[in-house]
């Protein structure tokens, strides 16, 4: 459940509510977005807390010229992680399901609603079809985190095994291994010459350090 003594982000708030008005919503976004905020503010999140939530929104701006609908990949970036719990698999699709629903609630058209569940559904993968440029800004807001700063890098990872501490070891080490190779096989870990720019040679050089820290651990 929520944390409902989490104290809510106005910066965010007003954020939520300035874009859900933008695009027409009917009545007072203001709740929906606070439970949203509680969400992102769960007790058993390390990474994916709303510090992750106002960086993926940070690099969406920055990207958002390269979007065919910056507003949608918005909506998508505050519902991406709505759920999450990391001792199950579904997390994404099950916030695709509260991005619909709330976004339904709020009277938004059916064709943006639709998109934004698309988007979040992306996030399992983060493949992007060729031409998909809202997908693109999505998927390479979400990642960039992985081309910051070694240090910066190291309390992600750090931060991401906090989350999975009911995990032992071994299995973690394998798992979390797996999972950097995956990213590293991608045919692009950017898809926005910005991102790629910015982030790929460094995402390269902390996702193989990572790597090697791992299979030195094991």
């Amino acid at each position: 459940m929520p944390d409902t003594d989490a104290p809510v982000p106005e910066d965010l708030l007003t954020a939520w509510t300035a874009l859900l008005h933008r695009r027409g919503a009917a009545g007072d976004p203001a709740p929906a977005g606070r439970e949203l905020l509680r969400r992102w503010s769960e007790p058993q999140r390390r990474y994916h807390t709303v510090d992750h939530l106002r960086a993926v929104l940070g690099h969406v701006d920055a990207l958002a010229g390269h979007a065919a609908d910056p507003d949608a990949v918005r909506l998508a970036a505050w519902f991406h992680d709505a759920v999450y719990r990391p001792d199950r698999s579904e997390n994404e699709e099950r916030s695709a399901v509260l991005a619909v629903r709330a976004l339904d609630e709020a009277g938004l058209p059916a064709a943006l609603v639709a998109e934004v569940a698309r988007l979040v559904r992306l996030t399992v993968t983060h493949r992007p079809e060729p031409g998909d440029r809202d997908g693109e800004v999505l998927c390479d807001a979400d990642l960039a985190v992985l081309g910051g700063p070694p240090r910066a890098y190291a309390a992600y990872a750090a931060a991401v095994r906090e989350e999975y501490a009911f995990v032992p070891g071994p299995d973690f080490r394998a798992g979390r291994a797996a999972v950097l190779r995956q990213l590293l096989a991608l045919p692009a870990l950017y898809r926005t010459p910005t991102a790629h720019a910015r982030f790929d040679a460094a995402a390269r050089a902390n996702l193989a350090a990572e790597i090697a820290g791992l299979e030195a651990a094991g």
